[in-house]
């Protein structure tokens, strides 16, 4: 869970968390005293000096020891239980990777300037990779040892994006459910200003020109890489 002052949804994301799952919270540079809440409230704190939501998303991916491992955003507009089917689905092998595709619940919950970008960016997924999803959002579940082995190298806006082209460029089966989307706690770091936006566009923008890359396919019951 990337974290950079979300001390106000915290608590709600926390106790959502699905009974027996390990949170990783990752602080990437809260003032808030985000961190020292999320460790009282029972999550593995680990820190990211590097800014970035990639960085911190990599941190937590490499800092976790489970099989199957999720990202969710710290911000209140997902809820963790919405995982439980992704994680069913990778561990039964239906599935390489599963997104979550945001069904906003009220209107103000996705400002309509973000939702016609994402939209734009899936067409452009598709072009590039041929997968016809519909969202890229943070709400995704995958092996960790094969996240690892996609060997991801942006650690800015541009991580979620380059997750999915690498799995497609490998042959992952890639997979969307649909998940509530609720109002954040918050103004975006990305999309709530206009130089996040900008930033997340020029990320996005050099992940999909870049050439297919070489990961590792994913391991499957009963197949080796």
């Amino acid at each position: 869970m990337p974290c950079l002052d979300e001390a106000a949804a915290l608590p709600w994301v926390l106790a959502h968390v699905p009974a027996g799952w390990r949170a990783i919270v990752v602080d990437n540079g809260s003032t808030d005293g985000s961190a020292e809440l999320a460790r009282s409230l029972g999550a593995t704190v680990v820190h990211e000096p590097t800014r970035g939501f990639g960085a911190a998303c990599h941190a937590g991916l490499t800092a976790a020891d489970a099989d199957v491992v999720c990202f969710c955003d710290c911000d209140g507009s997902l809820d963790p239980r919405d995982l439980e089917p992704f994680v069913r689905d990778v561990a039964a092998g239906r599935a390489d990777l599963v997104l979550g595709r945001r069904r906003p619940r009220t209107r103000g919950a996705w400002p309509a300037h973000a939702r016609a970008g994402n939209l734009a960016l899936a067409r452009m997924l598709r072009r590039r990779t041929g997968l016809r999803l519909h969202d890229l959002g943070p709400l995704r579940a995958a092996r960790r040892t094969d996240l690892l082995d996609l060997a991801l190298t942006d650690r800015r806006s541009g991580y979620p994006l380059q997750m999915v082209v690498r799995a497609a460029d490998t042959g992952w089966r890639v997979e969307e459910r649909d998940v509530p989307y609720l109002p954040r706690t918050g103004r975006s770091k990305v999309t709530g200003t206009w130089r996040g936006t900008w930033q997340a566009v020029r990320d996005m923008r050099a992940v999909l020109a870049e050439p297919p890359g070489t990961g590792a396919r994913p391991t499957r019951e009963g197949s080796t890489r």
